[in-house]
């Protein structure tokens, strides 16, 4: 049987989504070895496979299955594409800018900004609401509250279980950048996707986009189950902000982006591209 490598985040609505997959609760077959990384780390080991796949020696193996962020995904396509099923697309779930000292997101423009990572689709939203913000420090994602609490940066760039937790650090939220994007396209707002290796062939691509989709249903109907593995690998571990998370992240575009899904991914990166902020031509998304 086939093992395919596949890399997610500690995140809740990952190990939710890849719990069933990953502990053989679902027929599949292939098998899988999990890797869990923050997701810039995804991002940038996605990256970096790509720079070894044209002749860097310093980089690393390309995964067969990664989550990644929108953002770098547009970086990807020449040896990747999007699965349907497994991302993390939605209304009312984007990223944040808090603050604990300004009010306004017109008083951070030039100042420090604490960022979850330069390839995160957090990032380029905030590239494209408009110019100012280029005043970046890089961290993960678990970081940056504190950072901004504490006075290291002066504003800072959260996602995840942030947008349920930042008030208990003292932040006050200045920009919801979902929000944003929603009033200004309409279109409910692209985080993160499933990308395969497209040498997989479409057989195995299909067969593994079902099997995804397979073990979301498992974990919806099989809900204590995960609860532990979910838990161990939680950053905030309070049940309420877990459940929060995983009702937030993990909805019907989780299963199937659909039409309205697919249309949302197109429209970010025409605008992105547009704005000369990714690369202007790609190959197909999907097979």
């Amino acid at each position: 049987m086939n093992t395919l490598t596949l890399g997610y985040s500690p995140c809740p609505n990952d190990t939710f989504i890849f719990y069933a997959l990953t502990h053989g609760r679902i027929p599949a077959d292939f098998t899988v070895r999990e890797i869990l990384e923050d997701v810039e780390t995804l991002n940038a080991r996605a990256i970096a496979g790509r720079q070894a796949s044209t002749g860097n020696p310093a980089a690393g193996e390309m995964l067969d299955l990664t989550k990644i962020s929108f953002h770098a995904a547009a970086y990807l396509l020449d040896d990747y594409c999007l699965l349907r099923s497994g991302g993390a697309l939605g209304r009312g779930c984007g990223p944040l800018v808090v603050s604990r000292d300004y009010s306004d997101i017109e008083d951070i423009r030039g100042r420090r900004i604490a960022i979850p990572g330069r390839y995160t689709t957090a990032q380029l939203l905030l590239m494209l609401y408009g110019r100012g913000f280029e005043d970046v420090a890089v961290m993960q994602f678990d970081r940056i509250m504190p950072a901004v609490a504490s006075g290291e940066a002066d504003a800072g760039l959260i996602i995840h279980e942030g947008r349920f937790t930042y008030r208990n650090y003292g932040l006050k939220k200045l920009l919801d950048l979902g929000e944003w994007w929603e009033k200004e396209t309409g279109s409910p707002i692209p985080l993160g996707c499933i990308l395969a290796k497209r040498s997989l062939g479409r057989e195995t691509i299909l067969a593994v986009e079902d099997a995804i989709r397979r073990s979301i249903a498992y974990a919806r109907n099989n809900r204590a189950e995960c609860t532990g593995y979910i838990k161990a690998h939680a950053q905030e571990m309070e049940d309420s902000v877990i459940d929060g998370h995983i009702g937030l992240y993990v909805n019907s575009f989780s299963d199937d982006f659909g039409e309205e899904g697919v249309r949302a991914i197109e429209n970010l990166f025409s605008l992105a591209s547009g704005a000369g902020v990714i690369p202007a031509k790609r190959p197909p998304l999907f097979l």
